[in-house]
């Protein structure tokens, strides 16, 4: 069970703050005890999730060790690109929805040499696959930034730095 303070990540809004549990009474006179989480890069929206929920995907935010970890394994993911479009955009939703960071940076480091490649002969990611890279960048530099107390925005130097000292 978490508390109130703790940082959790929360489907695909992101990094959320729960900021109370309470009881609410709704449908046939029950009582369910809910989590209020305020998504951290969006002040704009509240969620009520039931704390006993097993349908909704809701972990706790990386730990700062587990952070530099994954940091100093990046070099070593592998890329996985797949030709057949709808195959890719399907296989990468599945991988932003599944909330594993290995599988975020396998997703941002195969788009981001596909970017690359296609600039270079003067073409450009098909907006899908833009939209997904934005996505997945989004994910793992929120989640990172609240393990590593670093704004949102320092996430990708932080990154470039510690894995150049290696």
């Amino acid at each position: 069970m978490f508390h109130v303070n703790d940082y959790v990540v929360y489907g695909l809004t992101g990094v959320c703050q729960i900021t109370d549990i309470r009881k609410d009474e709704y449908i046939s006179s029950n009582e369910t005890q809910y989590y209020v989480l305020n998504p951290v890069y969006n002040n704009n929206m509240t969620i009520k999730v039931p704390v006993n929920s097993q349908s909704i995907m809701m972990r706790a935010v990386i730990s700062k060790h587990d952070a530099m970890s994954l940091i100093a394994a990046m070099p070593e993911i592998k890329t996985v690109w797949i030709d057949n479009e709808k195959q890719r955009t399907a296989d990468f939703k599945a991988a932003l929805k599944s909330g594993n960071h290995e599988n975020w940076v396998k997703i941002i480091k195969t788009l981001y040499l596909e970017k690359k490649a296609r600039s270079a002969s003067g073409r450009k990611l098909t907006k899908t696959d833009e939209d997904i890279l934005n996505e997945a960048e989004k994910q793992l530099n929120q989640e990172l930034s609240i393990a590593l107390d670093i704004s949102c925005d320092a996430v990708g130097s932080y990154i470039i730095k510690h894995i150049k000292k290696k």
